[in-house]
Formats: structure tokens, C-alpha cells, sequence
């Protein structure tokens, strides 16, 4: 294996603990090494902490050995002032020569400036290891910043024979296809990202509370995305503090038309990503528009006959697994 290669592995390794807690900053690993071994490792903060490469470099136990060792990290150092202050400025300070990077980070604030910065200051600069990992681990901050929209993952289970739901069923309460375990990776989702999205009907027809209350981790801001119906007190969504927004539908408009028109709405809130549940209306409105990233599609050991059917998508399967008697269909768009 390529030196370089196992170091950035390293980085990667480290950069997936931040999941679901650096958002909208990306996700990166840092490691330093000293004559062949590892003297200092970091991975990014919650959001609005320390960096990757702050946290590596305050972990090496003897600092005067920086001078001498060289830094990998997964994305390019930033260079400007955010949250806290540039990367590649604390990377000058210590006199590091030699910088390993994985991809360069497209983000306008940044977009090869840390590079250039630490280039001039004689820093030896080595760019594109593992490109192609760095890229995937952190797909949901370069949609946003590339497609000016957030990195969009679709969610529904099914029966057999292709059903969402009978034709009828008790109001304000869920239809359960996919069984316990499968419905516990879904929080497990929901907890990695920004926000979980649903149309004002699935509100309605299944009472849901949109939260991880079967995995530990954070709630994601609820977006519903409704008609000018109003939505009473007494549902779920109102029991708890978490953050929701509300987005009314165009009365009129194509699907690509309220798409836009959903994601103008929520873009000042930087939501980097989005996991859409339901239901099928808001599902197939992202399908037909073609503004979707992933589909993760669970299919439950029981047949139905008649009922709503599911979301007809024909992509080849990126991957399938079984959980238990349920199968989970992860496709991807690459449009």
C-alpha cells in the first residue's frame, strides 16, 4: 500500500466520528506523523469547536517535534475565518513542512486558498490521495456547496408486492411494514442528518414524532412541507422543542417548481442534508424532478393485495442487505 494511502485511510477513519455532529461543516480526520509513526490525531468537533487539524496537532505530546513531521488530513485546511480561526494559518505557525491532503475543499471561502497560502510559505503541498473516499464521506457538504442544495436521501418501506399502506387504516397512527430493527436504523439515519422532511398528509393520516427515540443522537430539524391546511396542536410534532419548519406549497407549479420553491425556502438555514419520509406525493416529487441523491427503500415480509403503492424507481440496486426478514434497497442517482 501507498504511504500516503494508509495515513488518509487513517484520516477517513477518523473524519466518519464527526457524522451527524459537524453539520454544515464538513467531516474531516488528521493525523501527524513523526519518522514513520503516528504522534497526533484529530477529527472535527461538533459544530462551532475545533477543527481536525487544531485537535491533532494539540495532541502531540512533545510539539517541537512538528517541525520535523508531516500532517494528512482528509480536506484541505481552510483559510478564512469562521467559527474559528483558519487551519492553515495555525499549520504555518508551527512550522510544519510537509501538508498531505485527500481532496480540495470546493467551498468558495476556501477552494485551493489554504493550499496556495501554505505553498507560499514554503509548506510542500501533496493533493488528490484517496480523492474519490474523501469525496464520498463528505457527499452531503460538496452538494451543498457545488449544487446549491442539500444532499437529498429518500426513505420509504413497502410491502412484497409494492404497497406503502392499505387503502384504509386508523387515522393518526402508523402502518407498520418494516420490522423493529430496520425501523431503529432509520432513527440511527435520521440522527446523521441535518433534517427529515414529510408533506403536511403524512402529519395527518400517521401522527409521527420525526425523532430518534430509538437511537442515541440528536433530533433533526423537522421540515414539513404542507398545503395551506392548518395542522392542530394535539399532534406530536408540537410536544417537544425540536426544531420545525413549516413550507407552504405553491397553490400552483410543476414539480420542479416546488422543489425550488422548498429549497429557497430552507436554504438560509445552511441544512446541508435532508432525509425525505413520506409521503408518497412528497416522495414521488422529488423522483419526478430528478433532485434526489439517494433511495434507501425497505422491503417488509408481508403482501397486501391492494393498498397505495410505492414509488416505481427502476436504477440498479447499489446495494442490497437483509435485516432479519425485512431487505433494504440502497439505489443512487447520479444525475
Amino acid at each position: 500500500m501507498n504511504i500516503h494511502e494508509k495515513y488518509m485511510r487513517r484520516c477517513i477513519q477518523l473524519a466518519k466520528n464527526g457524522l451527524g455532529t459537524t453539520a454544515p461543516n464538513p467531516m474531516v480526520g488528521c493525523v501527524i506523523v513523526h519518522q514513520g509513526k503516528i504522534i497526533g490525531e484529530g477529527f472535527t468537533s461538533p459544530y462551532g469547536g475545533p477543527h481536525a487539524e487544531v485537535n491533532a496537532i494539540n495532541s502531540v505530546k512533545e510539539p517541537s517535534l512538528l517541525k520535523n513531521s508531516q500532517l494528512y488530513v482528509s480536506l484541505e485546511p481552510c483559510s478564512h475565518f469562521g467559527k474559528t480561526p483558519p487551519c492553515s494559518d495555525l499549520i504555518i505557525s508551527k512550522k510544519i513542512p510537509m501538508v498531505i491532503i485527500g481532496i480540495v475543499d470546493s467551498h468558495s471561502k476556501v477552494a485551493g486558498k489554504g493550499i496556495e497560502k501554505m505553498k507560499h510559505e514554503g509548506i510542500n503541498v501533496i493533493t488528490g490521495i484517496l480523492q474519490e473516499e474523501c469525496y464520498q464521506i463528505n457527499k452531503r457538504f460538496f452538494t451543498f456547496h457545488n449544487k446549491k442544495r442539500p444532499y437529498v436521501i429518500l426513505k420509504w418501506a413497502q410491502t412484497k408486492d409494492g404497497f406503502l399502506a392499505p387503502l384504509h387504516k386508523d387515522v393518526n397512527s402508523p402502518f407498520w411494514i418494516s420490522n423493529q430493527y430496520s425501523r431503529q436504523l432509520t432513527h440511527k439515519w435520521r440522527s446523521e442528518e441535518m433534517a427529515i422532511l414529510v408533506g403536511g398528509k403524512t402529519i395527518i393520516d400517521d401522527n409521527p414524532s420525526l425523532t430518534t427515540r430509538d437511537y442515541y443522537g440528536k433530533n433533526p430539524i423537522r421540515i414539513i412541507f404542507k398545503n395551506s391546511q392548518h395542522l392542530s396542536k394535539k399532534f406530536k410534532i408540537f410536544e417537544n422543542a425540536d426544531e420545525t419548519i413549516f413550507v407552504e406549497k405553491l397553490v400552483d407549479g410543476t414539480n420542479e417548481d416546488q422543489i425550488q420553491h422548498l429549497l429557497q425556502s430552507i436554504n438560509k438555514e445552511e441544512i446541508i442534508s435532508i432525509i425525505v419520509e413520506g409521503g408518497l406525493k412528497t416522495l414521488n416529487l422529488f423522483l419526478n424532478s430528478g433532485v434526489w441523491d439517494e433511495a434507501r427503500i425497505f422491503v417488509g415480509n408481508s403482501f397486501l393485495d391492494k393498498g397505495l403503492p410505492a414509488p416505481e424507481l427502476e436504477l440498479p440496486t447499489y446495494k442490497m442487505e437483509k435485516i432479519l426478514n425485512d431487505q433494504l434497497y440502497v439505489l443512487t442517482n447520479n444525475d
